[in-house]
């Protein structure tokens, strides 16, 4: 017992080095000592956090919202485009159809035609041409064939006038130049042609 209490309080390290025989006597220290010491600088070291639970910081946070904002700068630049690209072919469209539009106008709204009047033989080909084939219900308005294209008064709204087809059976019917448009634009400019006729058109 003596001698494990003495092995406890010191201990005896002989060098292999310098003077022989030298003694160096350390102390000894519970070995709960040095774990508790242990213990404590474990504590003490910062603990390294997992990037997947670590909360965002300034700089991830300003990122986001650049990359947002990217997105946005480039929704709206595409917007734009796609408007720039609709116009130049709102453009088109215009230019395309305006001639025989002004024509029909000049024949229903001037004293170039009378109520009951045929149009002359250019603007009746104008006008079969360039409207009544695009018609949706052509085929039932020419029926079993067109003897020629008149003016008179709309049938139900007496105040206005709209264009005729008489046919060569006697029956005459009338037609919208308004719906042919529509049926034209529809036919030769699919992509754009919708948009086209709810902003030109007062009746779609």
């Amino acid at each position: 017992m003596a001698a494990t209490a003495a092995a406890a309080t010191a201990a005896v390290l002989r060098l292999g080095f310098g003077t022989p025989g030298r003694v160096l006597r350390l102390p000894l220290r519970p070995a709960t000592t040095y774990r508790s010491r242990f213990f404590q600088g474990a504590a003490a070291r910062p603990r390294r956090e997992d990037p997947a639970t670590a909360a965002p910081t300034a700089v991830d946070s300003s990122r986001g919202e650049s990359r947002e904002s990217s997105e946005k700068l480039a929704s709206l630049w595409g917007d734009i485009l796609e408007n720039k690209r609709y116009r130049d072919k709102e453009a088109a469209i215009l230019k395309d159809i305006e001639p025989i539009r002004m024509l029909t106008k000049k024949i229903l709204h001037s004293e170039r035609y009378m109520d009951g009047e045929r149009l002359t033989d250019e603007d009746e080909k104008a006008v079969v041409e360039n409207l009544l084939v695009y018609h949706p219900h052509s085929e039932d308005k020419i029926g079993c064939g067109i003897d020629c294209i008149m003016v008179d008064r709309h049938p139900r709204f007496r105040n206005s006038r709209c264009l005729f087809v008489v046919r060569t059976d006697g029956v005459f019917i009338d037609f919208s130049y308004q719906k042919c448009l529509r049926e034209y634009i529809r036919m030769k400019y699919p992509a754009s042609a919708e948009r086209f006729i709810r902003e030109n058109f007062k009746r779609a």
